[in-house]
């Protein structure tokens, strides 16, 4: 993969931008998995193999030997570096972009291609779920010599460049995560597998009008809040209510156009009568029942959210 990872920028002549073109467009389903792993979103992980594709068409390939590892290694250094980002953001106490981020972030979200939802709900399900959520407890270098050694089976001698260490050092680093992800991945996958239960009994009962069956998965002090779309949109619901009954009263008979979602990464409900997403409701779990619901309305809200749709 190293070889030639240090090409020179040169633009290639139109006679072989077709050629360049059709041999991208064979590994990109392969980036795009690198990158999926890596990021945990689909726009973010468009985004990586597009940048490699940029790269690409201004390189001189004459003088890369491997055209599939070239392009593997710009697709991890570029999500190795929006992966440290996300880390430095995280971790700003103020918790401020500074006006130059902002530019680049906007300017990024302007230009990422809107994912399909199917798309995007098939390729979790591939990875799973369980995985990805792991994936994000490890520190930038341990998840991309994980990634790219033990789910994509590259060499430590290529994977070392990328994360500035030896061979020997990006070993340690993939050991290192993968006692992390056997260690944990078990536990949350069968967490994950709890709630959705929850959340299929939840809908069951509030279609088929089942009161106590409600009461059975919501926690006796379970709280909702809506924001004042989604009191608009509700008629008699209330800003904030709380206790299991009075959500229950709620919901009972209702939910017929709801289904399961995942909204930014966390399981929820989308309200969407003909495909139209009308209401998100985000939930929080305790002791194996629904504790906390916010109905979401608010369209730029909705928008900004990062909604998948379950089976």
């Amino acid at each position: 993969m190293a070889n030639g990872a240090h090409a020179r920028d040169h633009a290639p002549d139109a006679n072989v931008q077709d050629a360049l073109a059709a041999r991208f467009e064979r590994d990109r389903a392969r980036l795009r998995g690198v990158a999926y792993r890596m990021l945990g979103t689909l726009p973010e992980a468009e985004d990586a193999v597009q940048e490699a594709w940029l790269r690409l068409a201004r390189t001189d390939t004459g003088e890369v030997a491997n055209v599939s590892g070239w392009l593997t290694t710009v697709v991890a250094r570029v999500c190795l570096d929006q992966l440290r980002s996300r880390k430095a953001r995280r971790e700003d106490p103020a918790g401020m972009l500074l006006p130059e981020q902002e530019r680049i972030e906007a300017a990024a979200m302007a230009t990422a291609a809107s994912p399909d939802p199917e798309e995007e709900a098939l390729l979790a399900d591939t990875v799973g779920l369980a995985l990805l959520v792991v994936l994000d407890t490890l520190s930038p270098a341990e998840r991309l010599a994980f990634v790219l050694h033990d789910l994509f089976g590259v060499s430590f001698e290529e994977i070392a460049p990328v994360v500035d260490r030896t061979p020997a050092a990006a070993r340690q680093l993939a050991s290192r995560a993968r006692r992390r992800v056997h260690g944990q991945s078990a536990a949350v996958e069968a967490d994950q597998a709890r709630r959705r239960e929850v959340v299929d009994a939840f809908l069951a009962a509030s279609r088929g009008g089942d009161f106590e069956a409600l009461l059975t998965v919501l926690d006796p002090d379970v709280v909702i809040r809506g924001d004042e779309a989604a009191v608009r949109l509700g008629g008699d619901v209330e800003f904030e209510s709380r206790g299991a009954r009075r959500v229950a009263e709620q919901f009972c008979g209702r939910a017929q156009a709801a289904k399961p979602a995942l909204a930014d990464g966390e399981l929820a409900v989308l309200v969407a009568p003909h495909d139209q997403v009308l209401l998100v409701l985000r939930l929080t779990f305790r002791d194996g029942r629904i504790s906390e619901i916010d109905a979401v309305a608010e369209r730029d809200v909705i928008d900004a959210m990062e909604l998948v749709r379950l089976a």
